[in-house]
């Protein structure tokens, strides 16, 4: 599973590091790994407006890994395509299990 080096277990929860695309055609979470970053990437239909691509990842993270909005935030790259995202009460092996069944290696 390549796309675990973009998982890192804290206390608390996991850190996500994504490469986020706003503005696509269709919302795809997760939509890939990009190994030369060592990130997953993610696909918002939102565009990067006031905040509005940030909201629908949040909400599209929360509904991947069946946690209230309130559990997820963004750590880093509030203000950028490339973020760390904190999930609150996700273990790592939930958190592989979710992506690996949504990713491909």
């Amino acid at each position: 599973m390549p796309f675990r080096d973009a998982l890192r277990e804290v206390s608390g929860g996991i850190v996500l590091d994504l490469e986020v695309t706003p503005g696509s055609k269709h919302a795809c979470v997760p939509s890939g790994y990009n190994p030369w970053r060592k990130r997953i990437e993610v696909k918002l239909s939102q565009a990067a407006q006031k905040g509005k691509a940030n909201e629908q990842l949040i909400e599209q993270l929360a509904a991947l890994f069946d946690v209230a909005v309130s559990s997820v935030s963004i750590i880093s790259g509030a203000k950028n395509s490339q973020k760390s995202i904190f999930v609150k009460t996700v273990s790592m092996d939930f958190a592989l299990s979710v992506l690996g069944k949504n990713l491909k290696d």
